[in-house]
């Protein structure tokens, strides 16, 4: 496979995630990081985009409930490279329903090169690096190349 160069711009599109029993963390996450995340397009799967804006006023852009969808409704957007970073808060400790899907979504993220966080920890050196709020070079796959040689 063949990489080719991308700019992330300064302003970030993010997509936010959360398992059911970590959502309560990721609206505290993101109270606290109200500020920052507030400079850049946020994205999150249905009943947390609508917990997220409720809580916060942060503008969300809600797509459909993860289990419904809305994971791979990201994981859709992640490969348009409409999505530049992924805050997941999932719950290691608990059987999903629909564990395809996030398996599935997990595997774009790093396909297509974007930053993901699994849990606060990871959140916090995210939202801290000196590359979060300014635009930065990454590698993604050369699909046209691959395509174009296939034919």
């Amino acid at each position: 496979m063949h990489y080719k160069k991308v700019t992330a711009e300064k302003t970030k599109s993010i997509a936010l995630v959360a398992h059911d029993n970590m959502k309560k963390d990721l609206i505290l996450w993101c109270q606290y990081y109200k500020e920052k995340l507030a400079e850049h397009t946020l994205y999150a799967t249905g009943t947390t985009g609508t917990l997220l804006a409720k809580e916060t006023q942060l503008s969300i852009n809600s797509l459909i409930s993860g289990p419904l969808g809305g994971d791979q409704q990201i994981g859709a957007l992640i490969t348009e490279q409409k999505i530049d970073m992924l805050i997941f808060f999932w719950d290691p400790l608990e059987a999903q329903p629909h564990d395809p899907d996030v398996k599935a979504l997990l595997r774009l993220a790093a396909v297509w090169n974007i930053p993901v966080a699994c849990n606060q920890a990871s959140a916090d050196f995210l939202i801290n690096s000196s590359l979060f709020d300014q635009a930065y070079q990454k590698s993604i796959p050369d699909y046209d190349d691959y395509i174009a040689k296939r034919t």
